[in-house]
């Protein structure tokens, strides 16, 4: 997902539930919930991106593991370790 720059990138207000002692303490702490939250939902995003990518891919994957295990890696005779 490309990231684009705050200029770039509408916001928009919107409501969420946060446990009140979550809430007290962050104020507390001087967070910035708006900041947090969006670093937090662009990381669980990128997450289920790489998740679903795997997913995607699981059986090139495996195909690919299996012909490593059975051939071995086509740099083997050339590599120096």
């Amino acid at each position: 997902m490309p990231r684009r720059s705050a200029a770039q990138t509408a916001k928009r207000a919107t409501n969420v539930s946060v446990r009140a002692d979550l809430l007290t303490a962050a104020r507390e702490a001087g967070i910035n919930l708006s900041a947090t939250l969006e670093r937090g939902l662009a990381e669980e995003l990128s997450m289920r991106a790489r998740q679903k990518w795997r997913e995607n891919n699981r059986e090139a994957i495996q195909a690919y593991n299996d012909h490593v295990e059975k051939h071995g890696m086509f740099s083997d005779d050339v590599r120096s370790f």
